[in-house]
């Protein structure tokens, strides 16, 4: 498998890359936002009957 960064080939020890280098640019990528997981946002209904967090329970 090659490195994803470089397309060398990997060493057991930075796997799946091939260098602590490659590792960082890797790294670098996911903090730079270069790189990111697609997301749905959730649909919220505004009309729901929600508790209200501050009122205690009726223990009735």
């Amino acid at each position: 498998m090659p490195c994803p960064t470089c397309q060398k080939p990997t060493e057991l020890k930075f796997r799946p890359f091939c260098s602590k280098r490659c590792q960082l640019v890797d790294l670098n990528h996911w903090f730079g936002e270069s790189y990111a997981i697609p997301a749905v946002e959730a649909e919220v209904d505004e009309n729901a009957d929600w508790p209200d967090p501050l009122t205690p329970p009726n223990d009735s």
